[in-house]
């Protein structure tokens, strides 16, 4: 039986191959890296067999609004979703210590994550890197020394780098949210569905997103998150993407065909199974 192909954005060992392997499990998982979530989306558009794993919010960077627009344009269906803690650590060659190290390489937001940790270090330079994960692979790679990468301990150890101090990041309760998303339903595998996200426009008017909340609370339907974003060549007018929880599916789809009459291009991204959250 062949391995499931997924596709993440970055290198082998970032928090998108480690959200993919606790989402689909640690067996006959084939990763397929990308440098951008551009080209993400364009593999697995292009492969049936593929599917793809997509940060879509962090608890203190907030929303990628990019992938939003992706997702919507893409075509491909939200049929999971997993929440993983970040958890940031400092890594390097074998045998140095913390202090005999002069700059840490990391993406520019883990560096910020980490900044009181690298303020109480003046040893430290920031350098600022396109992956967490991918830091760590290119002092291994190239053997830098007196250089540590902040990223995950799953990427430190699968370069082969020594784990210096774990947990290193300032704020305790940072979380990613990632969407698993593919062709059709399939992964759902039976799942009991009582998550999903649609988008949709409501005409420039008073009140015309209220008619569509109070329905939403009408049919017993939890609105979790509303994300808009401007439409471009209409000015003041905005694309809402909505996420709704419920325990009925029935009343979910009854609560959708009641207010899809005073939206325009309303889209359902996906209805699936909420998912986990892994500390």
């Amino acid at each position: 039986m062949s391995k499931k192909k997924v596709a993440i954005q970055g290198v082998k060992g970032c928090f998108h191959d480690s959200a993919a392997h606790l989402f689909f499990g640690e067996n006959d998982l084939e990763i397929v890296p990308c440098d951008s979530f551009q080209e993400l989306f364009r593999k697995v558009q292009s492969d049936s067999s593929m599917a793809g794993i997509v940060a879509i919010e962090n608890t203190i960077a907030g929303s990628l609004l990019a992938n939003y627009e992706l997702m919507r344009k893409s075509g491909l269906r939200i049929v999971g979703e997993h929440k993983l803690r970040i958890k940031q650590s400092i890594c390097a060659m074998p045998g140095q210590s913390l202090d005999e190290l002069e700059e840490v390489l990391s993406h520019p937001i883990a560096l910020m994550q980490c900044g009181e940790f690298i303020d109480k270090h003046k040893n430290l330079r920031a350098i600022e890197f396109d992956d967490t994960a991918n830091a760590a692979k290119t002092i291994a790679e190239k053997h830098i020394m007196k250089a540590g990468a902040i990223c995950g301990t799953y990427a430190a150890h699968l370069y082969g780098l020594e784990v210096l101090q774990e947990g290193i990041e300032t704020n305790k309760h940072n979380f990613t949210r990632f969407l698993i998303l593919d062709h059709d339903d399939k992964l759902m595998n039976g799942k009991e569905k009582n998550k999903s996200t649609v988008s949709f426009t409501v005409p420039h008017s008073p009140g015309a997103l209220s008619k569509i909340l109070t329905i939403i609370s009408f049919y017993d339907i939890n609105l979790t998150k509303i994300q808009s974003m401007p439409i471009i060549g209409k000015e003041w007018e905005y694309l809402f993407y909505v996420d709704l929880t419920y325990d009925d599916y029935d009343r979910y789809l009854q609560a959708l065909e009641a207010f899809r009459p005073l939206t325009s291009s309303l889209q359902v991204l996906g209805d699936y199974a909420e998912g986990e959250q892994t500390i």
